[in-house]
């Protein structure tokens, strides 16, 4: 309990901290792992505890991205938001990938670099575009929707990875199923997350206003939660697959607001704040001046090619100079949804110690750069259109 009672307090703080300058308060919550992990004061360490509450985190992130998830807004902009979000992940994705094997990184490992910062999380860029006044614009709308969709492009991608070469790291293992049955059950589990959408979750959340207990519908949503982590991991993806499937799922109810209502604060009260924390305890300070190189061009790497992806994709999809400029800018950010994929690799061995920190490092970097750009690219934006 007493490295409960730290995290919280200090996560709480750090997060307050890290708010009043301008910073999401993730930020505040890695500096904490890192700070009172065995980088610097040694105070906090990874344990079966830490463990088990960020794969509760991780998954209930997961499941509120998925809430969140605004399909109406897709469909209104589907083409548009299609064209940013896949430029905005096939240039990254190339660029790490091109970059990382030029220093000496394995193919595989490589490839799960680009997966990293091909992810987005535009959570940020909404706060600051809400902060402008300009969130309801075209570019505003254009940028939700392909939030949306690269959220669906990075988790798919990132179950196509620890399927295929998870299953070629665990070949030597008995229990571990064929490539074929593997592919085939988890077309089977697309199958049945499309009905859980369309007809069974809509009627199992009905069915839960009828129980006369406290909570009986967050208590539902959070057994169908769980219920889609334990098939997509019984088929060999990964667990915040089912997780974000699930959200959709419930968000497509008239339950989605009350659910999302009650499932924040038990994520973000507990959970979530030790997932982000054992991020931090996991880096190790003492080899980023070893590669210090790899780092600086990761970073540029990682801005620009965002930048040029998403931009490109909004200049294609007729959006002027300095809109395309908008949009690219506010797609930089990698924030959580990197965070999590950097996880979930290094937990599955597609990632190693030795790149780990500085990978975290990077996300980190550009995620504090992303609001700073983005305010740029909207005043001169608002600049140009007044003139």
């Amino acid at each position: 309990m007493a490295t409960l009672a730290i995290v919280l307090i200090s996560t709480l703080l750090a997060g307050h901290m890290s708010k009043r300058i301008g910073m999401p308060a993730v930020i505040g919550q890695l500096l904490v792992g890192i700070i009172l992990g065995p980088a610097l004061f040694g105070v906090l360490h990874e344990n079966s505890f830490i463990h088990t509450f960020s794969e509760i985190g991780v998954v209930l992130l997961m499941f509120i991205a998925g809430l969140e998830s605004n399909l109406t807004l897709l469909k209104k902009y589907f083409k548009p938001s299609l064209v940013v979000a896949v430029l905005g992940v096939i240039v990254p994705m190339i660029s790490m990938y091109g970059m990382s094997l030029a220093f000496g990184i394995s193919q595989l490992e490589s490839l799960f670099i680009g997966v990293i910062f091909a992810a987005t999380s535009v959570s940020i860029s909404v706060e600051v575009l809400r902060e402008l006044n300009v969130l309801e614009s075209k570019e505003g709308t254009i940028i939700l929707g392909a939030a949306v969709v690269d959220d669906l492009l990075a988790v798919i991608i990132l179950s196509v990875l620890t399927s295929l070469f998870g299953a070629q790291l665990a070949a030597a293992s008995s229990t571990h199923m064929s490539l074929g049955l593997s592919l085939l059950l988890q077309a089977l589990f697309m199958v049945a997350v499309y009905f859980s959408v369309k007809w069974i979750v809509p009627f199992v959340m009905h069915l839960s206003r009828r129980l006369l207990v406290p909570y009986a519908s967050a208590i539902t949503s959070l057994i169908i939660c769980f219920g889609f982590v334990w098939f997509a991991e019984a088929v060999e993806l990964s667990a915040v697959v089912g997780a974000f499937f699930a959200g959709i799922a419930i968000s497509q109810t008239p339950y989605k607001e009350e659910i999302n209502r009650h499932i924040e604060p038990i994520g973000y009260t507990v959970f979530i704040p030790v997932f982000f924390v054992s991020i931090g305890l996991s880096m190790n300070l003492a080899s980023l001046n070893q590669h210090i190189l790899f780092i600086t061009i990761l970073t540029v790497l990682a801005v620009f090619s965002k930048l040029i992806g998403s931009g490109l994709g909004a200049r294609w999809m007729n959006n002027s100079p300095q809109g395309a400029y908008t949009i690219g800018a506010a797609m930089i950010s990698r924030g959580e949804m990197a965070l999590i994929i950097a996880q979930i690799g290094y937990n599955a061995k597609l990632l190693s110690e030795l790149y780990y920190s500085e990978i975290i490092f990077v996300i980190i970097i550009t995620t504090v750069l992303a609001p700073l750009i983005l305010k740029h690219a909207v005043k001169r934006q608002l600049a140009t259109e007044i003139n």
